[in-house]
C-alpha cells in the first residue's frame, strides 16, 4: 500500500526536524520514502508567529493502517513528547507532526484514524505535496485529483 504522509514542523530547526522524522520512518519501515519539496505555510487553525515547513512523503508498506499509525506516533514521540494540542483541544506550535493524509484509494473512518484526512481539501500544504508525489491520485470520496482540489481551494479563497 502507498501511505501518503505529511510531516510538519514550526519550532526549532524545522527542516532538520523533518529530515530526522524521514530518517526514522525509513529505519522503522526498512524502506526509503519519496519526499516532496518543502512547502512553507502559515499555521492552520491557530495563530502563531512561527510558520510551518511541511513535506509530503510516500511510504510503501504492507503493514495495516493502525500499525503504521502507531509506528508514526512513536516516531513523533521520539523527536518530541510535547502534545500537539493545548488542554482545551486547540492546536499549538509543534516540533514535529506526522499525519496520514491518504492510503491509496482507501477510506477509513474510525475513532483513531480517518483517511483521507478530514481536512485534506482545506489545506494547500497537504495538496501541493500530493500534487507533486501523486498527481493522478483521486480522492476516494470527491473523485478529485490534487490539481483539481488546488483549483477548487483557490476559487474558495478568492471568493
Amino acid at each position: 500500500m502507498n501511505y501518503y504522509l505529511n510531516i510538519g514542523s514550526n519550532i526549532g530547526d524545522r527542516r532538520r526536524n523533518i529530515s530526522r522524522a524521514v530518517g526514522m520512518i525509513n529505519s522503522t519501515f526498512g524502506t526509503t520514502v519519496r519526499c516532496s519539496r518543502p512547502v512553507e505555510s502559515e499555521p492552520w487553525g491557530f495563530s502563531s508567529a512561527n510558520t510551518f515547513v511541511n513535506e509530503g512523503i510516500v511510504l510503501q508498506s504492507d503493514r495495516q493502517p493502525l500499525d503504521v499509525l502507531a509506528a508514526l506516533q512513536q516516531v513523533e514521540r521520539s523527536i518530541s513528547d510535547t502534545s500537539h494540542r493545548n488542554a482545551d483541544g486547540s492546536y499549538r506550535d509543534r516540533v514535529i507532526d506526522i499525519d496520514i493524509v491518504a492510503i491509496d484509494g482507501m477510506t477509513i473512518d474510525s475513532p483513531t484514524l480517518k483517511v483521507p484526512h478530514p481536512h485534506f481539501a482545506e489545506r494547500d500544504f497537504y495538496i501541493i505535496p500530493m500534487q507533486e508525489l501523486a498527481p493522478a491520485w483521486t480522492h476516494p470520496r470527491t473523485k478529485l485529483t490534487p490539481g483539481e482540489m488546488l483549483r477548487q481551494l483557490a476559487a474558495v479563497q478568492q471568493a
